[in-house]
Formats: C-alpha cells, sequence, structure tokens
C-alpha cells in the first residue's frame, strides 16, 4: 500500500510539473513584444478629395401645355424638340365658333349701343319739356331709369365681347418663354379639351439646375457659396466615368430641413451651351471637399472596425499600444481623412495588428534591428 501511495503522489508531482510547463509556456507569448510597423501622424494640406452626391438635372422653368378652349387642333406650328422663343405660335384650334361668337357679342354691343342713344334722346326731351312744366315728374323719372338701364347693357355687351374676343386668342397657343419644346402629345384634327387635355411641354434649356441632397452640417458652408453668385471650380458633374465639361454654381438652398433625413436640397446651375443636359437626368456631382484645409490622413489598413465604430492603435509609454476610437471621414486610393481622435505627432500601428490587444507591447523595426544585432553578441 505504501509502494501504492508514493507512485500515486509522483504521478501527480509530474502532471502538476508537465501542467506548469504547458502553462508557461502559453504565457510566454502573451508578455513577449509583438513585431508591428508604426507610423507618425502628420498634419497634411496636400489632400484634397471630392464629395459626392446624387444629382438629377431638372430645368429651371418647365411649363405644360394645355388649351384654354375646346375644340378640335387645326394647325401645329413647330418641329418636335425644336428651340422655340417666347410668343411663338405652337398650336391653333379652330376658331369659327369663337369667330361666330365675337361677331354676335359685337352686334349685340351696337344694339345696346342704338338703345342708350335712344333712351338718352329720350330722357333729354323729357328733361327739356319739364323745366317749362310741360310733363309729370314721373314720366322724367322713368326716362331717366330707361337711359341707366340701356348704359349697363352697354356695359353688359362690352365685357361680353372681352369674354369672347379671348376665347378667340385662346385658340392660338403660343410659348410662354424662350426653350426647348418636346414631342407633342396630340395630332392635327384631335379634340381636345379646356384645361385637360395635354398638348406638350416647354422648358428652358440653358442654363440648367441639378438637385442634390446635402447634410444640414453642411447649411453653412454652401451658404457662403450662394453669396458668391459665381461659378466655381470646384463644382464638377459626371455621368458614369465622363466628367462634365463646364463647372457649376450654387444658386440656392430648399425652404427647410428635411425632419426625416437630416437633409437640405441644394440648387446649383450649370450651363448647357450644347443642350447635351436633360430634365431627369442622373448624374453625380463632384464638390471639391478640404481644398487647403489642414487634414490628417493614415492608411486605412490601420483602422480597425468593431460594431460599426472605427479604432487605430496608439503607440504610448513603454511601447503599450491603447485603442484610440476615430472617426473617419473621405476614403482616398488606400487611406483615409481621420476627423477626430488623432493630433499630430502620434505613433500608430500601421502592419501587425491583427496580433495586438488593448496594453500589447510592440516591437518597432528600429528595435527589431537592436534585438538582431545584440543576439551575436549574447551569443559570445
Amino acid at each position: 500500500m505504501r509502494k501504492t501511495y508514493l507512485t500515486i503522489i509522483a504521478l501527480t508531482g509530474l502532471l502538476l510539473a508537465s501542467c506548469g510547463n504547458k502553462n508557461q509556456q502559453a504565457a510566454m507569448p502573451m508578455n513577449m513584444p509583438v513585431p508591428v510597423t508604426t507610423d507618425t501622424v502628420e498634419v497634411r494640406t496636400d489632400v484634397t478629395y471630392n464629395d459626392e452626391y446624387p444629382a438629377t438635372v431638372v430645368a429651371l422653368n418647365q411649363v405644360d401645355l394645355r388649351p384654354q378652349v375646346s375644340g378640335f387642333i387645326t394647325g401645329i406650328h413647330f418641329a418636335d424638340g425644336a428651340k422655340v422663343r417666347k410668343g411663338q405660335l405652337l398650336y391653333t384650334i379652330d376658331q369659327q365658333l369663337y369667330e361666330a361668337n365675337y361677331q354676335q357679342a359685337v352686334a349685340n354691343l351696337k344694339v345696346q349701343e342704338a338703345t342708350m342713344d335712344r333712351a338718352q334722346k329720350d330722357a333729354d326731351r323729357y328733361h327739356a319739356l319739364d323745366k317749362k312744366d310741360a310733363v309729370a315728374k314721373q314720366l322724367v323719372d322713368n326716362a331717366d331709369a330707361a337711359l341707366a338701364v340701356a348704359k349697363r347693357q352697354v356695359d353688359a355687351a362690352k365685357a361680353a365681347i372681352q369674354g369672347v374676343a379671348t376665347n378667340v386668342r385662346y385658340t392660338k397657343v403660343i410659348a410662354p418663354f424662350d426653350g426647348v419644346i418636346g414631342i407633342s402629345q396630340v395630332r392635327m384634327g384631335a379634340a381636345v379639351s379646356a384645361g385637360q387635355t395635354l398638348l406638350n411641354t416647354v422648358s428652358t434649356s440653358n442654363p440648367v439646375a441639378v438637385d442634390v441632397n446635402i447634410d444640414q452640417s453642411l447649411i453653412y458652408k454652401f451658404s457662403s457659396m450662394i453669396a458668391a453668385n459665381k461659378v466655381d471650380s470646384s463644382i464638377t458633374m459626371a455621368f458614369g466615368n465622363d466628367v462634365y465639361p463646364y463647372h457649376g454654381k450654387a444658386v440656392l438652398l430648399d425652404r427647410a430641413v428635411d425632419v426625416q433625413t437630416g437633409t437640405i436640397k441644394l440648387r446649383l446651375s450649370f450651363p448647357n451651351n450644347d443642350g447635351v443636359l436633360k430634365p431627369g437626368m442622373n448624374a453625380n456631382v463632384r464638390i471639391l471637399g478640404n481644398r487647403g484645409q489642414e487634414s490628417i490622413a493614415i492608411p486605412y489598413k490601420a483602422v480597425v472596425e468593431q460594431l460599426g465604430e472605427y479604432f487605430v492603435y496608439k503607440v504610448g509609454d513603454s511601447s503599450k499600444v491603447t485603442q484610440q476610437h476615430v472617426k473617419l471621414g473621405k476614403q482616398i486610393s488606400g487611406q483615409v481623412i481621420v476627423k477626430e481622435g488623432l493630433k499630430a505627432n502620434d505613433i500608430i500601428v500601421i502592419d501587425g495588428i491583427q496580433n495586438l490587444k488593448e496594453g500589447s507591447v510592440v516591437l518597432t523595426p528600429e528595435q527589431q534591428a537592436k534585438v538582431a544585432a545584440q543576439q551575436p553578441a549574447a551569443g559570445k
């Protein structure tokens, strides 16, 4: 029995010793410096980038043409898609009925004017007799009343003429301003209804407006650009890989911020001398972000993302690293703008971050070189 106990104790001691060696071996790498590559943060003024915004091309002025009288189209006086001038005749609607109504209204006016002339003579005659007390007062009053009625009827006839004359004018549809007209929605002989049938659309073509939605934090920046009221070389527009050759300018901001998205509509203006910009086109507006401003840019591979937040490993005293929270900006060709979290002369880890955690000790390339240089000496 004694030999059995001694054997168990010996085996237990060996097992504990073995486990202790394994724990020591596992713990050793945790305390050893981790080889990394570091870089010193610099503040630069040569970092430039473009903020891009989805945009829509719209006409600065656009109107749908609808007839103001009903009838049949008797004339189309333009080519689809052509440029038109203000006051140019575009459509004519059959005006026979409206012309006849006008002539009838003119004739009615003449009748009413004749009636008024007779009433005027009657009233003058009765007033002359009244001065001689040769006629009853009632007849004089009746003559004055008849004259007043005749004058009102003349006024009504004149108003009727203006109404039917307006209808005659409305049988001609003219361009409200200089612009480009679209494809006609009606053809010769088509019946149209007043205020309902869409004839066509006319829109201004040069310049054109381009609308984008910007964050409300940029209101002050673009308000300054609007106040300048000039073409800005920092504002460009692209359609895929094709960059529009002309620069734009900021024109106005919308009335209010959208409370749901926190954005506001910004309207830009671009020249359209060649007529290639069409309302409804989608584009990307590029606005130079930080021209001449101080910026911090670091390699994007130095950034660690955790639950939607971004960190870098910053080297502190005794070569220990800490996780530094950063707020990122625009990413530019492998680098990223750091808006908050870093300052000039901070040292951050660029390579080897996958082996780090909070409080890890790092070994920079310079330190690695020193260690390598000392190893032969130590061996001797």
